[in-house]
């Protein structure tokens, strides 16, 4: 199970550390406490959360486009079959469909709550887990 502190569940979700703190605090946001005061956030929760906020959600800027444009996200949903794995990603007010194989999906060890990176290029979405998280 992936867990996330406060600031990386803030970047993740697109707002403010204190809004992470109000929104666990009013129990809108499931989270641990551990002893040393240090709060973490369970990936599927966020997932969750993501969804449900990317609706109101309203890109800040525009981003500097490129040949290759990355957005992290949240992984939301994996359906596998024998060859192939459907990734959904919500990054932001950005929702991202990926097929990749189910080896890769394997290998990445993708499932709802891990972070990744959508890399666009083309008509093609790549997933990437970035190594800040």
């Amino acid at each position: 199970m992936a867990t996330y502190r406060t600031a990386q569940a803030a970047e993740l979700l697109g707002v403010s550390t204190d809004t992470i703190r109000r929104w666990a605090e009013s129990g809108r946001l499931a989270s641990t406490v551990a002893d040393d005061g240090r709060r973490s956030f369970d990936g599927e929760d966020l997932a969750e959360v993501a969804i449900a906020t990317s609706a109101s959600a309203k890109p800040k800027s525009p981003r500097a486009q490129s040949a290759r444009n990355r957005f992290v996200g949240i992984v939301t949903k994996v359906v596998k079959d024998k060859v192939v794995a459907q990734i959904e990603i919500q990054a932001g007010p950005h929702r991202f469909v990926s097929l990749i194989t189910r080896e890769a999906a394997d290998e990445l060890e993708l499932a709802p709550g891990v972070v990744v990176d959508a890399v666009i290029k083309a008509t093609s979405v790549s997933v990437e887990i970035p190594e800040r998280f």
